[in-house]
């Protein structure tokens, strides 16, 4: 296994606190085989998560999901992250937390908050999002936030049903005061693999949303943050997953798993280790599972000898897997990659068609 050296300080922590979620979007980034609410872990445990993560050098946690409002604890684990030192954002559906419940957020020492809002209108957003009511009960948290003082960022996952309201996601985002709206593509990993010629917008309306985005953060430069990558299946080089694997974060799994990146689990074979067996620090510096992709030495041609190898790192392992069946291939994405034509191939592949929405059962 390869090993990058000297090893980086992870800055990040994603604590996935539940699988479970109201909702039932149809692009869920939740494993298939979601964890069940009697073995999550307990917010003491969290507590020394955090502490071991401050130790090790992240900055910051995102207490996440599932639908972290789920939990019942969420105060007391978010005074945890708080009691760490760390900077504490909350990534909501809206759904699951009630104005109470927010200012308690607040009190505890809670630093940001992200809601992910489907659409800007309000009858596709609760389409997408398989919840009727969803989308004002989104806003109204939103707006409780702003209230409350906390910074506030707007997530769209945006797609075939809603690429085309991008300028319309960014009005309502500086409506409701957001500092930031990240526009995230759906990402073609476990469930959203059920839906993905749903999901897939025509090339067209890709080269429109990217033209539309650049134009949106001049006109809007200075009142808003407007984060946007561009699709992988319409890219011509790959994303750095995650800054690289095994660089700067970490994912934490309901019961415990620790992952280099959410889907890290999609790829067979590998040892995660568990926060209830070992800490923190030993399964950064140690597990097989940091170590399995670590650096470029693993990285066939062409990337071996690309002079993007350290900007990009041969792209995703978990998409160089779903595509290729190897892990260590070169992500399809790029254009340089042997297998690229599936990818430009898929990309090609949309059908209005039904979704098939994500349920904890």
């Amino acid at each position: 296994m390869a090993q990058a050296q000297p090893l980086h300080t992870p800055i990040g922590l994603l604590a996935e606190l539940t699988h479970r979620c109201p909702l039932g979007c149809p692009y869920c980034s939740n494993p298939l085989a979601l964890e069940p609410r009697d073995d999550e872990l307990d917010a003491a445990t969290w507590a020394r998560v955090f502490k071991e993560a401050a130790a090790l050098g992240v900055l910051q946690v995102h207490l996440s999901g599932g639908e972290p409002g789920a939990r019942r604890d969420l105060v007391d684990i978010a005074a945890h992250a708080r009691e760490a030192g760390l900077y504490t954002n909350l990534i909501t559906s809206g759904v699951g937390i009630i104005t109470r419940t927010m200012r308690d957020l607040w009190e505890a020492g809670l630093d940001h908050v992200q809601v992910s809002i489907q659409d800007s209108d309000a009858v596709s957003a609760d389409h997408i999002a398989g919840y009727r009511g969803a989308f004002q009960r989104k806003l109204a948290l939103a707006a409780e936030a702003v209230r409350l003082g906390l910074p506030l960022t707007v997530n769209l996952v945006v797609h075939r049903a809603n690429i085309e309201r991008i300028g319309a996601m960014v009005d309502l985002a500086l409506k409701l005061n957001a500092a930031r709206i990240e526009i995230a593509h759906v990402q073609y990993y476990g469930w959203a693999l059920k839906n993905r010629a749903a999901l897939m917008p025509e090339r067209k309306q890709v080269d429109r949303a990217v033209l539309e985005v650049e134009a949106l953060r001049e006109k809007h430069r200075g009142r808003i943050v407007i984060d946007a990558v561009v699709p992988d299946y319409h890219a011509r080089f790959p994303k750095p997953c995650v800054g690289g694997w095994g660089r700067r974060s970490l994912n934490v799994t309901p019961t415990g798993r620790v992952l280099p990146c959410h889907a890290a689990e999609t790829i067979p074979g590998i040892e995660f280790w568990n926060v209830r067996d070992r800490s923190l620090s030993e399964i950064w510096t140690s597990s097989p599972a940091f170590n399995a992709f670590r650096g470029t030495d693993f990285l066939p041609d062409p990337c071996r000898s690309c002079d993007r190898r350290e900007v990009d790192f041969g792209g995703c392992r978990c998409q160089a897997y779903a595509l290729t069946g190897d892990a260590r291939a070169t992500d399809p994405v790029c254009h340089l990659s042997p297998h690229h034509q599936k990818v430009a191939a898929l990309a090609q592949q949309t059908a209005d068609e039904p979704y098939a929405y994500r349920r904890m059962s």
